[in-house]
């Protein structure tokens, strides 16, 4: 490993290896903490089972991004799949979004949530919260929306900002909630989505698959960042030199390790607890790609089918739960709660016997976006462009992105650096 070298990219996800694709130069060096590279699109493959750290799926806008990611592989490990999706509420199963079904409740759930609909006040609103009250009436927001999202993003909607979720809210007015009633259209940003034979991992070997490999070093962590100096200190106590410095880890991890002053209340966050499950046999729910559970008597709020999208025989699970980024978590206690919702939910029978699982933690998992950490990480991007220091990526950026997107702001990074240098 040389001492000094251009650019430090700190991180191996997709983030990380997207922007060593675009590289001008190829004078990089990719240092990743863990045993292999991918992040959170690492995928495990065992007993026959394929599963991801968590639900992973692909929705391409870019054509020259899409080309780049599955360029060295067969389109016919390539799955593209129409997403069929369902929301657990009581004892039915909701098309989802709620809001443009509510036909499908009972009678007078269904008028409750269609007279709140149109006599909401429509007032300003500055918080996630306010929004779903505003936007959709009393009934859709808290039979639903704000259960879901709270046991998603594990706090008090009040503490997100209004558009926390971007584009990847499924938003509808009032007049496409009515006419959904006869004419369903249930298209969303990811109404259809690509998907790997052989898992997330795929795709990011194809990535890596453009770089060169023996600029990746793997069970390497960054322990302190030098701005001034132009240093990376590493967990074997080596110090290295760099031109520019990219980093993709999470943002107040990064602020952490250069010793710079920033506000740390600004930045809130949740974590995951995933549940990969392997079943001796198919279940019940031969169709369903993920269904969501926003009533508390389900500890998790989203549980995903790996066997109905890859057409497997043997019921293949993720299960997500949110918790508070401060939060103590049991997991062995936690997973015979898992299995005896699942029973509660109908997914899982009593003689369908579980073969393998593993537990992953996400940490952070989403994190809490308002005005104060948007503006906060506006500032400080500023302050580290000034020593060469850029901060890209979901947790990079502190941000609510998709895979697609994380590519696209590394591409966009490495022609606008590239020029200044």
């Amino acid at each position: 490993m040389e001492n000094s070298v251009k650019d430090i990219i700190i991180g191996g996800g997709v983030s990380g290896l997207s922007f060593a694709r675009f590289d001008e130069g190829h004078e990089y060096l990719v240092l990743e903490k863990d045993s292999s590279i991918g992040g959170y699109a690492r995928t495990t493959k065992r007993n026959g089972f394929v599963w991801d750290y968590s639900g992973h799926f692909f929705h391409f806008q870019d054509p020259e991004i899409e080309k780049m990611v599955a360029e060295n592989m067969c389109s016919d490990d390539i799955l593209t799949i129409s997403k069929t999706t369902h929301i657990k509420y009581k004892d039915r199963l909701i098309d989802f979004p709620f809001q443009k079904n509510i036909h499908q409740l009972q009678q007078d759930e269904f008028i409750d949530c269609l007279y709140d609909l149109f006599t909401a006040p429509k007032d300003a609103y500055q918080t996630f919260k306010e929004m779903l009250y505003s936007k959709f009436g009393r009934s859709i927001a808290e039979k639903f929306l704000i259960p879901y999202n709270s046991k998603l993003y594990a706090c008090d909607l009040d503490r997100l900002d209004k558009d926390a979720m971007g584009r990847f809210f499924p938003y509808a007015s009032p007049e496409e909630i009515v006419r959904n009633f006869r004419n369903q259209n249930n298209t969303s940003y990811n109404g259809s989505f690509e998907y790997p034979k052989g898992g997330a991992i795929e795709y990011v070997n194809s990535i890596s698959s453009g770089i060169i490999q023996s600029n990746i070093i793997t069970n390497t962590k960054v322990t302190a960042i030098n701005p001034q100096s132009h240093t990376v200190t590493l967990d074997n106590g080596k110090t290295l030199n760099y031109a520019r410095l990219i980093s993709t880890i999470p943002f107040v991890k990064m602020m952490d390790m250069t010793g710079m002053d920033f506000d740390k209340d600004a930045f809130t966050w949740n974590k995951v607890l995933v549940f990969n499950l392997g079943f001796e046999r198919k279940g019940p729910n031969t169709s369903d790609h993920w269904i969501y559970f926003p009533e508390g008597c389900y500890c998790f709020y989203r549980v995903g089918f790996y066997d109905n999208i890859l057409g497997q025989d043997r019921m293949s699970l993720y299960v997500e739960l949110g918790f508070d980024k401060d939060a103590t978590i049991d997991a062995d206690n936690l997973l015979d709660r898992v299995l005896s919702d699942l029973k509660t939910a109908g997914i899982l029978q009593d003689d369908n016997r579980l073969v393998d699982h593993e537990v992953i933690l996400m940490d952070p998992a989403y994190v809490h976006i308002n005005n104060r950490s948007q503006q906060h990480v506006a500032q400080l991007k500023s302050i580290l462009a000034a020593h060469d220091i850029y901060s890209i990526g979901r947790y990079g950026s502190w941000t609510y992105c998709s895979i697609e997107d994380n590519i696209k702001e590394a591409r966009t990074l490495a022609q606008t650096i590239n020029k200044k240098h």
